[in-house]
């Protein structure tokens, strides 16, 4: 009886299973990550003829973007250094790459994030003038050629004039469609690209940064963690966090939450690694005089594309066999010499330099004395010392010029070398004009004499983070010429330059007694077992 019920209930529920409906499933949308999808916008979907009419309708929704930029230090290239009082910015310093943007501006500000800086005439205040594609392009056909201004161009365009060399133009509709937030690439369209070229600049910062593996970059792993730049480089009211003109050296707090009301700069390691990131006791002392960037960063320019190391222009000049220009080429096919540059150095994993550095960050402005030494005249320079309380060992690459500057007046000079003029003073290596011009601009006393003089200047690694299993360990460090060996201050077992023969002896002298008591009192033990036996 119960084994007839169990079938019939058994039919019952087939009969029902098979009478149902089929359950379709279909996979979910794929959905943005933005709120907005820009391709829909009616304000964006028409032809746009200049930049500056693409902002227009940026700003119609977003009303208070410009007004923000218009207060950062990406719009106004001008910091005034808290400690030094120095005014500083792209648009203020002398570089020992190409020297100075000031003069320069039409070729130097397409890394700017506005529309039409020619000259001290820009109005700063135009909100039209921001530049929105340039940090939210991702269509990744947004270009800004140098000789521009700073401006798009729209339709194929002759440049230099009478060249025949032609410069495509970009349709701005198609871009404008395709906005979103900020990404590695956005950001280095100018900061990979920073004097000049891929890599020149910073040796932690080139294109291979646009898509790193986990060995490259730990945090940048675009199949791990998959940072952009702004994950570390937190952004309020478009403030971009940290600054290289003054950095922090030396970040005392403990790890925080993103978003909460920083007392310190958001991008430091101890934002989010704390004060005591290791397992080990050792590692978390060494923390207290060592950047992480020290041990976590043991090469720059890890990626496959080399950073330049020097640049000396007093070499331009030399002409080929034929008496013409020429361009010289390394092993791997980079600039190493042209006639109207100079000589180039570029290297591949490069070791960092080390110095102490309490974040001072002091640099050497046009019309500020110097002297052709033996030394070179420091462009800038990471004060710090190993008593001051304040400075970490930080790693930085030294980078090596030769440049322009006043014999008379003793001072570095800006050189005028972008658009028509420009390249006439290079190609006739007429250094006297080139300078005449770019003080002009700048507004600065010029003897009308130039000569050259040696220049170094320091950037500080911070990108391109090892995995932890590639890190420094104990003997890069505790061994005869060491990666710190020239590290004053500080007292370092194993180092050549802490060598003292008194300690090594008495060390020695210590070990050996040891050794004698060991086994005497080993000794003593077997004679005493053997008597009680």
């Amino acid at each position: 009886m119960r084994i007839r019920y169990l079938m019939a209930a058994a039919m019952v529920a087939i009969f029902f299973v098979a009478a149902a409906p089929a359950v379709v499933t279909t996979a979910p949308a794929k959905l943005l990550k933005s709120t907005a999808d820009h391709s829909k916008f009616k304000e964006l979907d028409r032809e746009f003829a200049s930049g500056p009419e693409v902002t227009k309708a940026c700003l119609s929704c977003h009303t208070e973007a410009a007004k923000q930029i218009h207060q950062t230090q990406h719009w106004k290239w001008e910091f005034i250094n808290p400690d030094t009082k120095q005014v500083l910015g792209k648009k203020h310093i002398v570089n020992n790459f190409c020297t100075s943007v000031k003069s320069n501006e039409a070729a130097c500000n397409s890394c700017h994030i506005g529309y039409g800086w020619r000259d001290d005439t820009f109005d700063f205040s135009v909100e039209e003038n921001v530049d929105c594609l340039v940090c939210h392009d991702h269509s990744g056909k947004y270009t800004k050629p140098s000789g521009f201004a700073g401006l798009p161009v729209t339709k194929d365009t002759e440049f230099p004039a009478g060249s025949g060399k032609i410069v495509r133009g970009i349709n701005l509709k198609e871009i404008a469609r395709k906005v979103g937030p900020t990404t590695r690439s956005t950001c280095g369209v100018c900061h990979f690209n920073g004097g000049g070229g891929d890599g020149v600049k910073h040796g932690d910062l080139d294109t291979s940064m646009e898509n790193p593996s986990r060995e490259l970059d730990v945090h940048m792993d675009a199949k791990g963690l998959n940072f952009s730049c702004a994950t570390c480089h937190k952004t309020d009211d478009h403030k971009v966090s940290g600054s290289r003109y003054a950095p922090t050296a030396r970040d005392k707090a403990p790890a925080h939450m993103r978003g909460e009301a920083d007392k310190t700069n958001p991008d430091t390691c101890q934002a989010c690694h704390g004060q005591a990131p290791h397992k080990a006791v050792r590692l978390n002392e060494h923390t207290a005089k060592l950047a992480c960037q020290t041990c976590h960063i043991p090469a720059f320019a890890r990626g496959g594309q080399p950073t330049k190391m020097s640049w000396d222009w007093s070499t331009a000049g030399k002409l080929d066999k034929d008496g013409k220009p020429m361009i010289l080429k390394d092993d791997d096919g980079y600039d190493k010499y042209m006639t109207i540059k100079g000589d180039f150095v570029w290297k591949e994993n490069v070791k960092p330099e080390y110095v102490w550095f309490n974040g001072r960050n002091h640099y050497t402005l046009v019309g500020d004395k110097i002297e052709k030494g033996d030394k070179p005249t420091q462009i800038n320079h990471f004060e710090g010392s190993a008593t001051d309380g304040k400075s970490m060992i930080w790693p930085i690459k030294l980078f090596r010029g030769k440049q322009q500057y006043d014999p008379i007046n003793k001072s570095l000079v800006i050189t005028h070398l972008a658009g028509s003029d420009g390249t006439a003073f290079w190609k006739n290596l007429d250094w006297e004009k080139a300078v005449t011009a770019g003080m002009a601009a700048g507004g600065v006393k010029f003897s009308g004499k130039v000569d050259f003089i040696d220049t170094e200047s320091m950037w500080p690694i911070t990108h391109m983070v090892a995995p932890k299993e590639k890190a420094l360990g104990c003997v890069d460090c505790h061994i005869s010429n060491g990666r710190l060996e020239k590290i004053d201050g500080i007292y370092m077992p194993g180092r050549s330059r802490d060598h003292a023969r008194w300690l090594e002896i008495g060390g020695w002298a210590v070990a050996l007694l040891t050794l004698l008591g060991v086994l005497g009192h080993g000794l003593g033990r077997v004679v005493a077992r053997k008597r009680n036996s």
